[in-house]
């Protein structure tokens, strides 16, 4: 007689839909096991006997199915203690019901018995009837097997041993619900929660495809980076970002490419800076990464780095602070300094330097605001960036000498020309009698004239001032006017020597100097292009008309206005103002901006469907200049409207004809047509009285050495 009792495993989870070839079932001693079907219809089993094996553990384990050395999956291996009831008549066995599971005479697997131990069948002995399922939402797999257990020496309430099924297929940190029980009466429940292990896991790291990451190879060209993707398994999706790497973090405006295998990825070498970073994951949960940072000790990376870097100073408080702003983070020092002439040297105070941190403001806590000061931004022992803050309206005056006082000894100095000059060896212009303003200046520190750069409280033991010279200079320059003077008239005596010279210098004075220029009241704007042979011709296009008297203002150019508000705010602003005011706009025209004029054209017809720009043999193929067509996009609509004073003037070497879209102004060529283009800058009846000639000469030498440079 057989004990039959029906045990029914049931795993949530994601698992595989069919059985597996590869499933496989044992158990320990004293038991014997065999699997009757790895795919059979779960929900289905009808109720056992009072009595049968019972569910004494349930244990999952993580494990792995492999079909190669490297092609494993993940799955999870279930382990069950087995037991007798505790009312078990271990002396009157009974016979297995019929269940309607195969049996051994029914099953392809008949007589494949697992025994352990030397138990046999002529034994007292329990059988027991188990099934193991597995659902998910997208599918069910369910395996039937049969453990047989000897009577013998079996204690009621007691382990009989283990039984190990492996195993149910599941993803990568896929969670499985898992609950036995069996169809005995009064039969007993477990359930457990089991996670599959990710990529985490060190097994997994080797064996599983999804968790093997690819390897990143990358080759720099002249144009272009090639990011290659090697390693990647086919079929499998993975993720290649690039991103900036920084001490706050990555930055958020990476970008990111999936494929599904090998693959190479294209990036401009102009966006190549030394913390370009790139990792690639497999699209697994909680995936191993591959990173790489194959610019950080690039040369070129690190100078696009600086020149796409930017320094900028806050004069709002009281103290003054900076902002170094860069796609980077950048192992520099930030370094006020004091530069009395600009673009000239600048003196460091000493004490003062600190690191650069991040890229928000950094505070000089301390430091008041003056027009001699600046900050240097210093990497690799050089200085990198600078900026100053001469233009802003702040206290103080730009020839104010630095003096320097030790707390303690109250001794002064001048700092000047990288070292600290005591006042009895300070002479402010460099000559003269050393120590000779040693009282004056303090006397001005002592009576409060002095503006004072830097807090006593700041803890480095110095304080800075900042004392006036103005006062003292202008008493040196009179001294200086009088000897001129003198000169002067020394000069004069002797040529009262020789009034025939005499006649000769005066005439010569009054012709040249005594007059003014026909143009002086005038404004004009010169647009050009950003080209050396255009920049040329305007440099000698401006000095000769400037000898006329005509005030000249030349873009792309405008100095500290363009710093401050940008090429092209400024060129707009410039424009407006000479339409206001009645000024002179001159195009002047080489072969960068006729290529801008065509491009401009070109756009402006497709824009309003007045047909097709020019093609390609029509255009020139000097790279047009943006700020030129900046300056087109105001100019054609204001003489379309016959809006302010226009002239075209074009370098006949260069150009020969003027481009359609500027046909309605006047146009010169120069320096053939010098004349007519100075009568058209002077307007009708301001050369009556005046000959041209000798300012048309100037005019056309000037461009004829700048064209032929």
């Amino acid at each position: 007689m057989h004990v039959l009792g029906l045990l029914l495993l049931l795993l949530l989870g994601t698992v595989g839909g069919h059985g597996a070839p590869h499933d496989t079932l044992s158990c320990s001693q004293g038991l014997a096991c065999r699997l009757l079907d790895t795919d059979v219809l779960c929900g289905m089993e009808p109720p056992g006997p009072g009595h049968g094996l019972a569910l004494a553990q349930l244990g999952l384990e993580p494990a792995l199915r492999c079909t190669g050395p490297a092609a494993c999956s993940p799955c999870l291996a279930v382990r069950l203690r087995l037991a007798l009831p505790p009312r078990t008549n271990t002396s009157q066995p009974r016979r297995p019901a019929s269940s309607g599971v195969p049996g051994p005479e029914d099953s392809d697997e008949a007589g494949r018995w697992s025994l352990v131990d030397g138990a046999t069948s002529s034994q007292h002995n329990v059988t027991g009837l188990l099934l193991l399922s597995g659902h998910t939402y997208a599918s069910s797999r369910c395996v039937a097997m049969e453990v047989w257990a000897p009577l013998a020496r079996a204690v009621p309430g007691q382990p009989l041993g283990w039984v190990t099924f492996r195993c149910f297929e599941a993803p990568l940190g896929s969670e499985l619900h898992v609950a036995v029980y069996t169809n005995s009466h009064g039969r007993r429940r477990l359930s457990q929660r089991q996670r599959v292990p990710d990529c985490s896991w060190p097994a997994a790291q080797a064996a599983v495809p999804q968790c093997q990451v690819p390897r990143l190879q990358v080759s720099p060209g002249p144009k272009e980076v090639v990011v290659e993707v090697q390693g990647a398994a086919a079929g499998h999706s993975y993720t290649l970002r690039l991103y900036h790497n920084q001490s706050h973090g990555a930055s958020a405006s990476g970008r990111a490419v999936t494929t599904s295998g090998p693959m190479n990825y294209s990036l401009p070498a102009d966006e190549v800076l030394p913390c370009l970073c790139m990792q690639v994951w497999p699209e697994t949960q909680d995936p191993p990464r591959a990173t790489l940072c194959p610019f950080s000790h690039d040369a070129e990376a690190w100078e696009r780095l600086w020149a796409c870097s930017r320094l900028v100073l806050h004069a709002s408080g009281q103290a003054l602070t900076c902002s170094l702003s860069a796609p980077c983070d950048l192992p520099a020092e930030l370094v006020p300094c004091w530069q009395p002439v600009p673009e000239g040297p600048c003196q460091a105070l000493p004490g003062l330097r600190q690191p650069a941190l991040g890229q928000g403001p950094q505070e000089f806590e301390g430091l008041r605001l003056h027009p001699n000061l600046c900050v240097q931004v210093w990497s690799s022992g050089q200085v990198r960036l600078i900026q100053c803050l001469r233009d802003r309206a702040l206290p103080g005056h730009t020839d104010d000498v630095l003096l320097l006082e030790h707390r303690g000894n109250a001794s002064l100095c001048a700092l000047e020309q990288g070292t600290c000059t005591p006042l009895a060896s300070f002479t402010s212009t460099g000559a003269g009698h050393p120590g000779l303003l040693e009282q004056e200046l303090r006397r001005d520190v002592a009576a409060g004239q002095c503006r004072q750069v830097w807090h006593p409280e700041n803890g480095t033991g110095i304080m800075l001032w900042a004392c006036p010279l103005h006062k003292y200079l202008r008493a040196h320059w009179v001294l200086a006017w009088m000897g001129v003077l003198l000169g002067a008239a020394c000069i004069l005596l002797l040529l009262l020597l020789k009034k025939e010279d005499l006649k000769d210098w005066l005439k010569s004075l009054r012709a040249d100097y005594g007059s003014e220029g026909p143009l002086r009241g005038q404004r004009a704007l010169l647009v050009h292009a950003a080209e050396p042979v255009a920049e040329r011709a305007a440099c000698a296009l401006m000095a000769a008309l400037r000898l006329l008297g005509l005030a000249v203002v030349a873009a792309p150019g405008g100095g500290s206005g363009v710093a401050a508000w940008g090429p092209l705010p400024w060129l707009h602003a410039q424009h407006r103002r000479a339409l206001r005011d009645g000024d002179t706009v001159i195009l002047l025209l080489s072969p960068a901006a006729v290529a801008a004029a065509c491009r401009w054209d070109a756009g402006a017809r497709a824009v309003l469907g007045a047909g097709h720009g020019p093609g390609p043999d029509d255009v020139p193929t000097t790279a047009p200049c943006e700020v030129f067509a900046a300056a087109l996009s105001c100019a054609v609509p204001a003489l379309a409207a016959g809006n302010g004073r226009y002239v075209v003037v074009r370098l006949e070497a260069l150009v020969p004809a003027v481009p359609p879209v500027l046909q309605a102004a006047p146009a010169f060529a120069l320096p053939s047509k010098t004349g007519g283009f100075l009568r058209a800058l002077a307007g009708p009846g301001r050369w009556q009285g005046w000959c041209p000639e000798p300012y048309v000469a100037v005019v056309a030498e000037g461009l004829q050495r700048a064209v032929g440079e």
